[in-house]
């Protein structure tokens, strides 16, 4: 039986002979040499317990490694587990100051907060709809402004000659918007790059993200999604959205802003983690909301991402913010329009209405669109493995600002450079009818009355081109223009995902997909016309408008193609059935989007879930691995633990906390009992951001016998601490307070959550993902041996076979 209670490895900790490391220790008291000391002042730390952890990379003989295989893991930036995440605190800590005030306030006072909430939520959505109608109306401009440049001067060297000289000017103007938008998220925030879309789904899951939901990340996410689109990359601007109204209600909620340092004095009950958590899921629903008109949509997406914190008033909350939201946007998009009141515009991207009599489906066609899905799925996984090496390639070498620069501009010039080559040695000519949709008709070399069908597809915005792909007439588009549009566009949107610009999937997604969707439609009516030659009364009719209408394929192509790469299901079922407006296509959507889903899992994750791991973000899935019933506490735990006395020595906490080796940000509270050799009990738990609020305080035992005036500290002087708590090294401390000494009783959690050393790992699951833990006490009979953190179980989840394979080299 292989032995497997040896240190964890993969966040480079001292081995067993107590080499050093590099790097700080993934785990709470796991490098026991460094912790074990005296502290000057004849404080004590308690260290309590001993190692029991599972090793995922341990050194295994031959024989173990053949029967088993090598664990994948990512090797290029593991360090970042430790060094850069720290989970939030979504539990809320009732200690005497917290029950104190709430015991204070009277049943108007809590009619009030919840008022203050609805007013928030409405700010948020209000907010969230404003900005999503800036980046649409800004692009909308600035796009035309570029094609209509581009157009004239290809109309005008295709008479004279010398069309490289469009070539040139639609490359140049590319890069620059490109340029400008990448210089402005790779100098001055990265964490704007892409769609924002991972970053969220953590902060919900309960990991704080650096610099996630700041003032400037929001300015530079929307001046970026405005140069990528413009700049015509293979990029959407929904995706972001989401992540700007993250932004805006982090920002709205606490009633100030760190990054002004402008206080309104408002709102100051919700600056903890766990009312803004509620506020920011808000946010991310009226972001998709606002991109998609779909409300409800938005509701299910945070549903999907933070379903262990849902209420029945929350939920409300978050829906009233998604339809204030789109309201706002229609809004102001009907005055933009010269349209007022006429609420047409529901999101940033409107499908057009499908006519349910034209887009009717039969039963025999339900196996045809679950097939789609696989397919869809197929090609989401080839995404999503493409997209993987190219970001490993991109960390390992690409790492350098301008090098990042550098690589979007080349992006957007061979985009230009394609998009141009494909149009010019297209032959696809189509008649221009009086009704025709196309916004930028372009004739090249057709005849006259006659325009480039590939134009139409790369000379535009994704979102126009998605809508042409499910509304225009039957024979508007060439299958040869189709697959070979389908082909391109899928490795450009597979390379520009992941620059360092902000930029969604979801529209690139949708348009590789209506057009092979398209083109499934065009190749299915081909066939049964060829079939049905012989028997048709009417030849003048073509068979695609019976059933196999492209725009229906179309729609059903692009479904199965997000849902590959995105994995999304419940959500995006009802995204797409808003964003439609026809309820008719429900089913075969969710199908579509259930097959899509199990293929693309069976070959590789979701496309924001490998990104996650790429950051190596200590997520926590919904479930633990299926096969860890086996494994305890005692596996899962850290140990031993560092703990205070209930009243500590000075000292004793400003060496804790300034242990650079540890960092920990939780520490149990323990109490000798009197007269007794007894190993110290459990009687609570303090973070380290209460504890240097105190120390920035003073609050000592001495001091407050001393000074009979003192002021008591309250709940607001930590809540005008957060969210950035001053660092350790920052306060002050001089000898003679070091000896005094602190009180935690009245500022710690006396009710800490615990559970013995033989809980299963899946109960300690549900416990963490249900109440959004930070910490959880393992005692033997309130004796604390170790101490379960979210890193603790974010390591067990190690993909489709790991742990099965780790089960069996144990039997």
């Amino acid at each position: 039986m292989a032995n497997i209670t040896k240190k964890v490895s993969w966040s480079s900790r001292t081995d067993e002979s107590g080499a050093a490391g590099e790097g700080t220790p993934l785990l709470n008291g796991s490098e026991q040499s460094r912790l074990t000391r005296q502290l000057s002042g004849g404080g004590t730390i308690f260290q309590i317990g001993r190692l029991s952890t599972v090793d995922l990379e341990e050194e295994i003989t031959t024989e173990e490694d053949s029967a088993r295989g090598r664990l994948k893991e990512i090797p290029h930036n593991e360090k970042l587990l430790s060094l850069k995440y720290e989970s939030l605190d979504y539990d809320n800590i009732e200690n005497q100051l917290f029950l104190e005030e709430e015991r204070r306030m009277s049943f108007m006072s809590f009619r009030c907060l919840e008022i203050s909430r609805w007013v928030v939520c409405g700010l948020i959505g209000f907010l969230t709809g404003l900005i999503a109608c800036f980046i649409d109306i800004v692009v909308e401009q600035l796009a035309g402004i570029k094609y209509r440049v581009i157009k004239e001067n290809i109309v005008k060297f295709t008479e004279a000659g010398g069309l490289s000289i469009s070539l040139i000017l639609w490359a140049v103007l590319n890069s620059s918007f490109v340029m400008l938008g990448a210089i402005i998220v790779a100098f001055f925030e990265p964490i704007a790059a892409g769609s924002g879309i991972p970053q969220i789904k953590c902060y919900l899951n309960g990991v704080k993200i650096p610099r996630v939901v700041r003032l400037k990340t929001l300015v530079v996410k929307v001046c970026g999604v405005i140069c990528s689109v413009v700049g015509g990359l293979a990029v959407g601007k929904e995706g972001p959205m989401i992540h700007s109204g993250a932004v805006v209600a982090a920002g709205v909620s606490q009633g100030r802003s760190t990054s002004l340092k402008r206080d309104f004095k408002i709102f100051e009950y919700f600056r903890r983690d766990t009312e803004k958590r509620d506020f920011v899921s808000a946010g991310a629903a009226a972001g998709v909301s606002a991109a998609f008109g779909a409300p409800v949509g938005g509701v299910l997406f945070s549903l999907e991402e933070g379903a262990s914190f849902w209420n029945q008033m929350l939920t409300w909350r978050i829906f009233f913010a998604s339809m204030i939201s789109t309201f706002t946007l229609n809004f102001f998009l009907s005055i933009y329009n010269k349209k007022p009141g006429e609420l047409s515009n529901p999101g940033l991207i409107n499908f057009g209405r499908f006519d349910s009599e034209k887009m009717e489906y039969n039963l025999y066609e339900i196996p045809l669109f679950i097939a789609m899905g696989a397919l869809g799925g197929i090609l989401g996984a080839l995404f999503n493995v493409l997209n993987y090496w190219l970001t490993i390639f991109r960390i390992r070498y690409v790492h350098r600002p301008c090098l990042q620069v550098m690589e979007a501009m080349l992006v957007a010039a061979v985009t230009a450079t394609v998009a141009f080559t494909m149009i010019y040695f297209s032959d696809d000519c189509q008649p221009l009818g009086p009704d025709h949709t196309e916004e930028y008709p372009l004739q090249l070399f057709c005849a006259d009355g006659e325009y480039n069908s590939m134009a139409t597809a790369f000379f535009n915005t994704p979102e126009r081109s998605v809508r042409s792909l499910f509304h225009n007439q039957p024979g508007t588009y060439n299958p040869l223009t189709l697959g070979l549009f389908t082909l391109t566009y899928f490795f450009l949107a597979c390379w520009t995902y992941g620059l360092s610009v902000s930029a969604g999937v979801f529209i690139p997604s949708l348009l590789i997909g209506a057009a092979w969707g398209r083109l499934c439609g065009i190749l299915l009516a081909s066939i049964t016309s060829t079939n049905s030659v012989g028997t048709q009364q009417d030849l003048s009719v073509p068979v695609q408008t019976t059933w196999a209408d492209p725009g229906k394929y179309a729609l059903i192509g692009a479904a199965a193609q997000l849902g590959g790469i995105v994995r999304m299901t419940l959500s995006l079922t009802v995204i797409m059935v808003e964003a439609t407006g026809n309820v008719t296509y429900g089913l075969p959507i969710m199908l579509v989007l259930m097959t899509a889903k199990i293929v693309g899992d069976y070959f590789q994750e979701g496309l924001y879930d490998i990104h996650i791991k790429l950051q190596s973000v200590p997520f926590l899935h919904w479930d633990a691995p299926a096969t860890s019933h086996w494994l305890t506490a005692r596996e899962v735990m850290s140990s031993p633990v560092t703990c205070l006395n209930r009243i500590e020595k000075v000292g004793t906490i400003v060496d804790t906390l300034s242990n650079t080796s540890t960092n920990h940000n939780g520490f149990p509270v323990v109490v000798q009992v009197s007269d007794s050799d007894e190993p110290a009990k459990l009687c609570g738990l303090i973070l380290r951001s209460q504890l240097i609020v105190l120390l920035k305080h003073k609050v000592f035992v001495e001091l407050a016998q001393s000074r009979l005036t003192q002021r008591k500290l309250q709940l607001k002087d930590f809540r005008d601490a957060y969210p950035r708590f001053p660092p350790i090294q920052s306060i002050h401390v001089s000898q003679d307070e070091r000896e005094c000494m602190m009180d935690l009783t009245e500022f710690m959690n006396p009710t800490p959550y615990t559970v013995p050393q033989d809980t299963s790992l899946p109960r300690v699951f549900k416990l963490f993902r249900a109440l959004g833990l930070r910490h959880l006490v393992v005692v033997d009979d309130n004796r604390v041996v170790g101490l379960v953190t979210r890193k603790d179980l974010a390591r067990y989840h190690l993909g489709k076979h790991g742990l099965e394979e780790l089960h069996l080299a144990q039997t």
